[in-house]
């Protein structure tokens, strides 16, 4: 049902007109200004037009025949409806349930499939069984009867049920909801007509009666035959229920989401590597032939071998590795992380180096294996099997175009046959198609035109196509012969400028270029100039699309092409010495290779370009000298009028050729220029995370390496120390959270000077002498963190806190005092308000959680990185991580996740039961996010437990853990605890040992024990395949396995089973010692200088520089010294006498808690102090960011950059406008976008009191709505003293009026910020914009075309507002309501509404007397 014809917008408060910066002029929507307090988008709030709400009743006037035939559908369906709803739950398979994260509840109440999408019924309505209601329900004078004055329960029923899902979850009364039960139960009619007719006694009836009354009117059962019809319909639909799949009950958003699809399914039940199946999923049905797989060998060890700087002599070694690795990744499925483990022979050359002589004069050999091939060279290896698969795809397309037309009789092409399978590059396989789209377009067309290019008898003369280019116009006419008479053709020229073969001599014609024109017109060019035209375009286009030719230039300009930049006119004026783009703004002459050393610096450049702020242009130095050059082979050396007229025409061409090629070359640069900037800075990051995981738990004094401590954490947030709260959270080495609290004075007490500790330092001591926690971890965002970590360190001095005991190298028992560390917090940060954190701890404060993520980061940084999952992309791995694709960065930064993981291993049984172990799976080799999750429920439908690795491959007759392909990526990296009282407990599952060595490791056991044929038979028959290494361990002879010589076992091995197994060996070794090893680097314990810094204050050395004028607040003021601190919270003194007034005391100047603008003169960065002047002189320097001294002079055109300065100081009216100051802590002398800017990073709630442009009796308040939504709220001071004070009564909108600005801000800002609060936290709130719920929606309803559904979103165009979007139905139009934020609540069409759910309960009312009143032909009540 078609209820609304438009978007109907409620509230136009926002256009009210506001006023220009600088011109004062009126205007109706804020567009910013160059004043420099721009308050272009404050607001002016009043009434909004009533008109606005009379369209909106208007569009519920609907056709009453529409209604009353949907009625009657809905009254016929009403009753099936509600079966099948109570029956949908019972459809699903509870496993499947369960991998959504929806788990079916016992109690018979709501359905939880409200949101979910009806099975297929497409067959229904075509198979209707008619019932007794359908007999009943045609009467065309059942809905004349209705009076409308005066509507029935029951209809008024029929309209709820209608609209019933915008009621649906919401809360009424028990009362109304009992009316509700009571009114339906009274509705419902009998439908076994007359039932019991023994009541007629009751009426007085007698038998005799009673018969006639039968045979009058019948005995109930003259329509059980439509009765049972409409039972067997039900259970046919009961049958089709039955047979559900999640796709017919789930939106394909949320199966993607969950990975659930068909296509997810494929590629968990595939035995591939999960991440090679997505990696190869565009190329699944690509195989290569053998000389494909040869060529791709050389292909990718020629693009690596440069970055590797190996010696000549190791090239050709060099070459067989990548050979070998690459056969491992594609023909034996093996992901890199096993390679390196097990196959890590293939990425060494083994040789030996002569170091000197021995005493008996023979040389002295030592080992000098090569590394080859490292770790991250592996994965580049598959990134390039990738890229030369795509290469293969496209090669085969072209040559399949190229074989169609030799079907349709089209000529050998010598240079597309020559070029094709020299073709190395996606550049050069462009060219061709490029050459050959342009040479064959006519019989390009043709093919197209005739199924595929099968020409199958088709006369193709017949199916032409019906427009032609202008090429094609010239080949059809007698023009084409004059391209001939050049004398030459594109590719006898690029050979000879390539000096490739037997140099092709140009010939000229017998007459000049003119005269011939003239001997070729016709009806397509009838004039000889246009003739000579048409044939000049046509060869310079033949050079342009030569594939030689191109390559000759492109080999040319990669080496000794430069970029420039050149600013737009919007540039101009965007672009000042403070815009981070003004690095390059006249950026001159910088060679391609320049940026390989700054990656991010042509990034920025390309984000500029794409912004319109400058353009970056492509160009060959010395190029009209190169186009001299290029002349020479195809000039003729003949002396005469003609051949020089004919020189004169293909030196023109051959110029104009070189330009269409520059700028295709331009494009071609800068996207792979772009390519290699963003896998440099993606290597980068990568290499910084790995970094950040190659750390293991933090290792308490005197317990093995990988030992998980105790850790009790406190921060103080970004409160001050003592005066502050200062939460804690003490987490086992289980990483249970066993208790949490908070102190406020931890201060420190000093005997000598009488001093006592806080009130809450024996309540700490307490804690720590009850949990005896080993490390205390320490963090926070703001600078006084220090003091606490400072705090903290006497405390455990001073009262002589200590560790548990442990015995020394001189195995003497000692203890040490207890450790305070400082922790980098930024997993804590995220984590602290995630659902996973809230979910593992219920009830704890997010501070005390935030406690929680920095005692599990020092437990096991891995995990807690590895629990992020896409989020890991939030965290700064490089200052231009952001100029990457997302998903580029992801898979960048989850390669080293995978090697990691693939370091420490998973024990596979705890991590069915550990969620955070869990979420470490998807990164075990061979494994991926699908392939682990259908691991642990096969797992768990074994009873949760796997005995052994091999049981991986067959856990349930059922469902399959893993395919052998899977399997063997995957087994070394899942160990299993071994168990020496369990019989069956296989020591080396508890390895890094691959099941596919256990034989060698036995072997080595045996000899290691020194067994011979008959012993190791014996122990075989005694304990099975595992009894030798057990007696091993249990001898505890394990030392004795390096007494063996592995050479010899190689080299046995190699012989024999031709594998290469040195460095297996070697791991073996290793493991029968010290099984699953801690690996990893240990815990960062001293952060780095920088770090810290950044950590504490939010600032970075780019952020925060010398020379640069950053608001102070006040905080101490004397004589002759001044003190204050800068937003971030670092110190600030300021300089001696460099205040405005030297001759003035600070006192006569400022006051405390003023806030003021300084200079900074030196930043201290260790000691976070900085020194500032607030002299005027300095305060009026202008900060340059970018200093162009250390470059060459060519390199930055000065030129353009003093007359575009002088161009902008003619164009700004700089004026001498005062600046407002007003004393309170939240006054800054920003404009709006500084504003912003200012407010961008803080929370929502928090405010900027600032000038405004309206005049000296205006403020500007803005305040951070959300993410990137501001309001700037418009303040009319009254009852001012003077032109400059704060006035005595404050007026927002003509209807709020406060005393003060702290008044101001509490009632007014923080009351809307919290009814943006219980807004967004609300379950119809979506986090989307507009047009992506509205696309929800519609999804919705399709779906679920008889439900209705609304949804709340925010409004970005107007801060301070949401949309409320709804839509009654699946034929019904979307219809969009605004609802504004006031400090009372809300206002939904100038009502107000205290609290979300009464305006829930509002907006129906409003609706269903708007559709009552459309329904009647009358006005709505609103």
């Amino acid at each position: 049902m078609d209820l609304i014809d438009d978007r109907a917008i409620l509230d136009d408060e926002e256009e009210d007109e506001s006023f220009d910066e600088d011109t004062g002029e009126a205007r109706t929507k804020s567009t910013g200004a160059n004043g420099r307090f721009d308050d272009s988008s404050e607001e002016d709030e009043e009434d909004e037009d009533e008109e606005e709400a009379a369209k909106i009743a208007k569009d519920f006037i609907v056709d009453e025949d529409e209604e009353d035939e949907e009625a009657r559908r809905e009254r016929r369906r009403e009753r099936k409806k509600r079966r099948r709803e109570d029956r949908e739950d019972e459809d699903l398979d509870e496993e499947d349930l369960e991998l959504i994260g929806m788990k079916p509840t016992e109690e018979p109440t709501e359905s939880k499939f409200k949101r979910l999408k009806r099975g297929p019924r497409e067959d229904r309505d075509a198979q209707q069984h008619y019932g007794v209601n359908d007999i009943f329900g045609h009467s065309d004078e059942e809905e004349e009867a209705v009076d409308y004055s005066r509507r029935s329960r029951q209809d008024r029923r029929g309209l709820q049920d209608e609209f019933d899902d915008f009621i649906e979850e919401d809360i009424f009364s028990d009362d109304e909801q009992q009316r509700q039960r009571e009114d339906e139960e009274v509705a419902r009619h009998n439908r076994r007509g007359i039932a019991e007719l023994g009541i007629a006694d009751a009426a007085g009836l007698d038998e005799q009666a009673l018969e006639d009354f039968r045979a009058a009117f019948g005995d109930g059962t003259d329509y059980d035959f439509a009765l049972e019809k409409e039972e067997e319909a039900d259970e046919e639909e009961a049958k089709k229920d039955k047979n559900l799949h999640l796709r017919d009950v789930f939106e394909p958003s949320q199966l993607a989401e969950k990975l659930l699809t068909d296509e997810d399914n494929e590629i968990r039940f595939t035995d591939i590597p999960e991440r090679h199946q997505l990696a190869r999923r565009p190329y699944r049905n690509l195989e290569l032939t053998e000389d494909e797989v040869k060529e791709e060998a050389v292909w990718i060890a020629n693009l690596v071998l440069p970055s590797k700087g190996h010696d000549e002599i190791h090239h050709e070694p060099f070459r067989r590795a990548v050979a070998d690795n690459l056969d491992l990744m594609t023909r034996q499925d093996f992901e890199p992380p096993f390679i390196y483990m097990h196959r890590k022979d293939y990425l060494l050359f083994p040789q030996t180096k002569v170091v000197g002589v021995q005493e008996d004069g023979t040389p002295k050999v030592i080992d000098d294996t090569v590394k080859l091939l490292n770790q991250k060279d592996l994965w580049r290896i598959l990134e390039l099997d990738l890229k030369y698969r795509a290469l293969i795809e496209k090669k085969r397309a072209l040559q399949k175009t190229y074989e169609d037309l030799k079907s349709a009789h089209v000529s050998d092409d010598t240079t597309f046959e020559q070029l094709l399978p020299q073709a190395a590059t996606m550049e050069d396989l462009q060219d061709l198609q490029d050459y050959l789209y342009f040479e064959y377009a006519s019989q390009l067309k043709d093919l197209a035109l005739t199924s595929n290019g099968e020409t199958n008898g088709v006369n193709m003369s017949q199916k032409k196509a019906s427009t032609r280019s202008v090429y094609e116009e010239i080949r059809a006419s007698k023009a084409f012969g004059l391209v001939r008479a050049f004398g030459i053709t594109a590719d006898a020229f690029a050979r000879n400028a390539a000096r490739e073969g037997v140099r092709t001599y140009t010939e000229d014609p017998s007459d000049s270029p003119e005269n011939l024109a003239d001997t070729m017109v016709d009806e397509e060019f009838p004039a000889g100039a246009r003739v000579l035209r048409a044939a000049k375009a046509m060869f310079i286009e033949q050079l342009a699309t030569s594939p030689r030719f191109r390559k000759l230039i492109r080999q040319r300009i990669f080496p000794e092409g430069v970029i420039d930049c050149h600013r737009t006119e919007k540039g101009l004026r965007k672009i000042d010495e403070q815009h981070p783009y003004y690095e390059f703004k006249y950026l001159r002459n910088q060679k391609l290779i320049y940026f390989s050393e700054r990656p991010d610096l042509f990034l920025k450049m390309l984000k500029a370009e794409e912004e319109g702020l400058i353009e970056i242009r492509v160009r060959l130095p010395g190029l009209q000298n190169y186009t001299r050059d290029l002349n020479k082979h195809i000039e003729t050396d003949n002396y005469s009028t003609v051949a020089d007229a004919w020189n004169q025409e293909r030196r023109e061409a051959v110029s104009s050729a070189v330009d269409k090629i520059m700028k295709l070359m331009a494009r071609s640069v800068k996207e792979n220029l772009k390519e290699q900037c963003e896998a440099t800075i993606g290597n980068e990051c990568r290499d910084e995370f790995y970094a950040k995981l190659d750390q293991a738990p933090w290792k308490p004094r005197g317990l093995a390496k990988g030992t998980i401590p105790r850790v009790l954490a406190m921060t103080n947030g970004g409160g001050t120390v003592g005066r502050d709260p200062i939460y804690w959270a003490y987490v086992s080495d289980e990483g249970r959270v066993l208790e949490h609290g908070q102190y406020k004075d931890l201060g420190p007490g000093n005997r000598e000077r009488g001093i006592s500790d806080g009130k809450d330092v024996e309540a700490l001591l307490e804690v720590i002498r009850r949990r005896e926690p080993e490390v205390i971890a320490v963090s926070g965002w703001c600078p006084d963190t220090r003091k606490l970590l400072a705090n903290l360190t006497t405390l455990v001095s001073n009262h002589d806190l200590r560790g548990a005991t442990y015995t020394d190298d001189d195995d003497q028992d000692r203890s040490d005092l207890l450790d305070v560390i400082l922790v980098n917090d930024e997993v804590a940060r995220m984590s602290k308000s995630g659902d996973r954190m809230k979910a593992d701890n219920p009830g704890v404060p997010e501070m005390a959680l935030y406690c929680v993520g920095i005692a599990r980061y020092m437990q096991s940084p891995l995990k807690e990185y590895a629990a992020l999952g896409r989020d890991i992309v939030s965290i700064n791995f490089h200052s231009a991580q952001n100029l990457l694709p997302q998903d580029k960065l992801l898979k960048k930064l989850e390669t080293a996740l995978v090697d990691t993981v693939t370091m420490t291993g998973v024990n596979i049984n705890d991590a069915v039961t550990d969620p955070g172990l869990a979420n470490l799976l998807p990164y075990v080799a061979g494994l991926g996010p699908r392939k682990s999750s259908q691991l642990v429920k096969v797992i768990n439908l074994n009873n949760g437990f796997v005995r052994a690795r091999e049981d991986l491959l067959g856990l349930n007759d059922k469902h399959q853990a893993m395919g052998p392909k899977v399997w063997a990526n995957a087994a070394s990296f899942l160990y299993i605890d071994f168990d020496m009282s369990d019989p069956d407990s296989e020591y080396l599952d508890n390895t890094r040992i691959h099941p596919e060595d256990y034989d060698i490791a036995r072997k080595m056991a045996a000899d290691a024990l020194e067994l011979d044929e008959e012993d190791i038979e014996a122990e075989r028959q005694e304990g099975g395949s595992g009894a030798i290494v057990r007696r091993l361990i249990r001898e505890e002879a394990q030392e004795r396995v390096h007494d063996l010589v592995l050479e010899e076992y190689a080299a046995q091995l190699e012989q024999n089973l031709n594998s290469k197994k040195r460095s297996t060996l070697e791991n073996i070794t290793a493991e029968l010692n010290d099984p699953y090893e801690e690996l990893r680097n240990p815990f960062r314990v001293n952060l780095g200088e920088s770090e810290v810094f950044t950590m504490l204050t939010g600032e970075t050395r780019e952020s925060l520089q010398r020379g640069m004028n950053v608001p102070m607040t006040l905080k101490r003021v004397t004589d002759d010294h001044m003190e204050g601190r800068l937003e971030c919270g670092l110190d600030a003194v300021v300089e001696d006498r460099q205040w405005a007034d030297p001759a003035l005391s600070p006192k006569q100047l400022y006051n405390i808690h003023q806030t003021i603008q300084a200079h900074i003169t030196s930043i201290n960065r260790k000691d976070f102090i900085v020194t500032v002047s607030l002299r005027d002189e300095q305060l009026k320097k202008p900060f340059k960011r970018y200093h162009h001294n250390d470059r060459n002079y060519d390199e930055w055109d000065e030129r353009e950059e003093a007359a575009d300065k002088k161009l902008l100081e003619q164009k700004t009216d700089l004026g001498n406008r005062v600046t407002r100051v007003i004393k309170h802590p939240l006054f800054r002398p920003f404009n709006s976008k500084q504003a912003e800017e200012y407010l961008g990073s803080q929370n929502r709630g928090d405010v900027v009191i600032r000038p405004s442009s309206k005049g000296n009796d205006h403020l500007a308040v803005t305040w951070k709505v959300a993410d990137g939504i501001f309001q700037h709220i418009d303040v009319l001071e009254l009852d001012k003293e003077n032109e400059f004070s704060l006035g005595r009564t404050l007026r927002i909108g003509g209807r709020y009026n406060y005393s003060d600005l702290d008044e101001l801000i509490v009632l007014h800002v923080k009351a809307m910020a919290r009814k943006v609060d219980e807004m967004c936290n609300n379950e119809k709130f979506q986090n989307k914009s507009k047009a992506a719920l509205e696309e929800w929606l519609t999804t919705y309803t399709n779906a679920n075309p008889k439900r209705s559904m609304y949804q709340f979103c925010l409004n970005r165009e107007r801060p301070g507002q949401f949309h409320l979007v709804f839509k009654a139905g699946q034929n019904a139009k979307l219809m969009d309501w605004s609802v504004r934020v006031i400090p009372q609540g809300f206002e939904l069409m100038k009502q107000p509404y205290p609290t979300m759910r009464d305006l829930c309960n509002g907006f129906k009312l409003i609706f269903q007397n708007m559709h009552e009143a459309a329904a009647m032909g009358r006005p709505a009540r609103r």
